[in-house]
């Protein structure tokens, strides 16, 4: 079964979070990759949280061509391939996200030629999962959080993720002071807390924004309020000072959904710096990539976690691997998911069941790909 033809196409999908009752109109940048066989199937895959033209003029221009022409269930000769065209000197940026987006689409082959689901092979280590909900986004004032995680928790979520330290050391010349910030955060987590009682997970996620001392901050602060785990506190998941953070609170410390290059995770592990790792199926090398760090993980008894959402990819992995644990629903991109595959994952007492419809079970929607289409 020899690989015939790989297409991406860039997309710029509307969302909005009418799920959260708010009205904030955005957008989803997503990558759809299509892989077709010599025999006719098709896997499709997709990668996002980037700018998706130049990942997908780096699958048309130089990843398709390197890989036409090879076996298409070769899952370890063509992600070697892809990883030395597009990264000639062992870095990430647009090449990983090109690579996990053919790879996942390659798995969708070889779980559509199986008639197995994508979890399935990957050793179905179980059939439903728990599901934290993604809520407490830095966009929202004050008075509109409370209610937005309220409402979610209504909704069966036993989880949920608040963003913290936003915009932190990304933002510009007018952004609030770390200190302001990190006060800040500390009231609205702290009314979270109030507002839910102590049944409901709450997890935070500074988005690798925050120097140490403000992280630190926020750790001896909050350690109060029971969190959950602290997900990439840290400024570019600097491991030695992830390191010395873990080591001073008892809040579980996460990283790795933007990672490219397995060696970052063995350094994590090896330095001890976080409880959790999470690689991401559609940035981190797709499943090719995410099953050999999964092993590492496993070998450091480390569970593995999602995040940066993708949750229809993802709990594949999660899913699969014994060292799985949860799946995170991420509100914007299962908007934009729901948009283009015209599915979401379905939670009941925050715990989603897998299908078992062979490969991913994604289909996209024809009409999304054209109306969709970012032209630039």
């Amino acid at each position: 079964m020899k690989i015939a033809r790989v297409a991406a196409i860039p997309l710029r999908i509307p969302v909005n979070f009418e799920e959260l009752g708010i009205d904030h109109p955005g957008h989803n940048s997503i990558t759809h990759v299509e892989v077709e066989t010599d025999t006719g199937l098709i896997g499709y895959g997709m990668t996002s949280i980037t700018q998706a033209r130049p990942v997908a003029e780096t699958v048309n221009s130089v990843l398709g061509p390197e890989i036409v022409g090879l076996n298409a269930l070769s899952h370890e000769e063509v992600w070697n391939r892809m990883y030395w065209k597009a990264s000639p000197w062992g870095q990430t940026g647009y090449a990983s996200h090109a690579i996990s987006a053919i790879d996942i689409a390659l798995w969708d082959i070889k779980g559509k030629a199986n008639q197995q689901p994508v979890w399935q092979m990957l050793g179905g280590a179980r059939s439903s999962l728990p599901i934290y909900a993604t809520c407490g986004f830095s966009f929202l004032k004050d008075e509109e959080i409370v209610d937005v995680v309220k409402r979610v928790v209504r909704q069966g979520f036993k989880g949920v993720k608040l963003q913290v330290g936003r915009p932190g050391l990304g933002g510009g010349r007018n952004a609030p002071a770390l200190n302001e910030l990190v006060k800040s955060d500390i009231k609205r987590v702290r009314a979270i807390r109030s507002a839910i009682g102590p049944d409901i997970e709450i997890a935070i996620d500074a988005a690798c924004r925050l120097d140490l001392p403000s992280a630190r901050k926020l750790c001896q602060t909050l350690e109060e309020v029971d969190i959950a785990f602290f997900e990439e506190p840290i400024v570019q998941n600097d491991v030695r000072l992830m390191t010395e953070l873990r080591r001073e609170t008892s809040i579980p410390i996460t990283a790795g959904q933007n990672e490219g290059l397995a060696y970052r995770f063995r350094d994590m592990l090896l330095a001890g710096a976080v409880d959790v790792i999470q690689p991401n199926a559609i940035i981190t090398g797709g499943m090719t990539q995410c099953l050999r760090i999964a092993g590492m993980a496993s070998a450091f008894n480390v569970p593995i976690s999602n995040g940066g959402g993708a949750p229809l990819h993802n709990a594949h992995l999660q899913a699969g691997l014994s060292v799985g644990t949860a799946v995170e629903y991420q509100f914007n991109t299962v908007a934009a998911g729901q948009v283009l595959y015209g599915e979401k994952p379905s939670q009941t007492s925050g715990m989603m069941t897998m299908s078992d419809i062979p490969g991913f079970g994604l289909t996209p929607n024809p009409d999304v790909l054209k109306s969709a289409r970012d032209n630039g």
